[in-house]
């Protein structure tokens, strides 16, 4: 069931995504004295940092990303990300990977978002005896919603491949602020 949920999402993204680029190709047609600058002009860099400290706890995230919009309705865009974690004495982790994002902006306001996030995962268990390591890939597919005031959107997504059990995140839902300049 899955399966056919992640077909039906990626063929439903790239329809959009080529009805948008069919759309900018017809615009660029029509308008004339384009500039070869005109892509670098659609393109946005942004992602997130991430840095937690507490008694024993380290937790150091950094995710750059860039977003190419194809008009003022839908971007796409690619981003990495690592993470390190580490509690003393119980828990560490380096996670790292990349992610493909889709957004679509209906009002000036609300923005949807779609991302697959690939991370590798390596962690390490301590009980103060023994030891215990992991190392997998984690995927996660993000549906998620939010309010945009321009560069800026804060909102939550969902991860709907979520699993209690071989899940580097603790919760499907997330909050998030996502910006792009």
């Amino acid at each position: 069931m899955k399966k056919n949920f992640v077909k039906n999402l990626t063929f439903l993204l790239s329809l959009m995504i080529l009805i948008s680029f069919n759309a900018e190709i017809y615009a660029q047609e029509n308008t004339e004295n384009k500039t070869k600058s005109d892509f670098w002009n659609r393109i946005q860099f942004g992602g997130g940092l991430g840095l937690g400290f507490g008694s024993g706890y380290t937790d150091i995230m950094i995710a750059p990303s860039a977003i190419y919009n194809f008009n003022d309705y839908v971007a796409l865009g690619l981003g990495t990300q690592y993470n390190y974690v580490k509690q003393r004495n119980f828990y560490n982790a380096n996670m790292y990977g990349g992610s493909i994002i889709a957004l679509f902006n209906p009002l000036t306001e609300f923005q949807i978002s779609t991302e697959l996030e690939q991370l590798r995962v390596n962690r390490t268990f301590e009980n103060g005896i023994e030891s215990a390591s992991q190392n997998f890939w984690n995927t996660a597919l993000f549906l998620g919603a939010g309010y945009r005031n321009e560069n800026v959107t804060l909102g939550i997504r969902y991860n709907i491949l979520h699993r209690d059990r071989d899940n580097i995140y603790a919760e499907a839902f997330m909050p998030f602020v996502r910006l792009f300049f």
